[in-house]
């Protein structure tokens, strides 16, 4: 599987240079120049690692990571002119797994990259490589879901709630628990957010929707072995 990194950086030539250093190594890059268009590719595309200008047009870096840590839980690089220490305290504080200055050098960015990717790609060997239900089928590693062999089109949060419940088969999920576990504590939406996403996962595994179930009063629950009803 060839690793996927999306890079975002206001400065031109520094894209150009990043395209450069990451393509060479064999590594599928995207593009973007500012903070909206990052989260939007990020929605959009899955990636193994972003590497983010902290000074980025329309909205920071400092901005777009916290909107990233909503959406999927993959490693982020910030990148840099300030080499104040307080700047870069906050980066990690914000889970960056590293701070990079400009100028920088090529060969020594891409070896702290590729460190950060073994060690994350040495966590995910570690974990359940796919779940297989009568009719669905869940690749983690791929992040694809299959539904009577036809690819189901999810999106982020859809696949992480559905992973989420069907890594944890009949246990109940309050809402709260929910919303902690994928949008984290710091979130201010309400319980419906999860309704949502909820419906909409299920008419996208349809005719196996019947494997997540409402607990009345209380959120939802996966259940392994359960007859199907409409």
């Amino acid at each position: 599987m060839r690793v996927r990194i999306l890079v975002a950086d206001g400065d031109n030539q520094a894209r150009s240079k990043l395209k450069e250093l990451l393509s060479a190594e064999g590594f599928a890059v995207d593009l973007v120049a500012d903070g909206i268009t990052a989260i939007k590719y990020f929605r959009r595309y899955e990636y193994h690692l972003a590497i983010l200008e902290m000074q980025l047009p329309e909205l920071d870096g400092k901005n777009v990571s916290r909107q990233f840590s909503k959406i999927a839980d993959i490693p982020f690089v910030f990148l840099s002119s300030d080499p104040d220490e307080e700047t870069a305290l906050h980066a990690y504080s914000l889970g960056a797994e590293d701070y990079i200055t400009k100028p920088f050098s090529g060969k020594l960015l891409v070896a702290r990259l590729k460190v950060i990717l073994r060690r994350r790609m040495g966590q995910e060997k570690l974990t359940v490589r796919s779940l297989n239900f009568e009719g669905l089928y869940i690749d983690t590693l791929s992040r694809t879901v299959y539904v009577d062999e036809r690819q189901a089109i999810l999106t982020p949060k859809e696949y992480q709630l559905l992973l989420l419940l069907a890594k944890n088969p009949n246990q109940a999920f309050s809402r709260e628990m929910i919303l902690n576990e994928l949008w984290g504590q710091d979130y201010f939406g309400t319980d419906r957010t999860v309704d949502t996403h909820v419906k909409t996962l299920r008419e996208a595994i349809k005719p196996h929707h019947h494997y997540i179930s409402t607990v009345r009063g209380f959120g939802y629950i996966f259940n392994e072995f359960k007859e199907r009803v409409n």
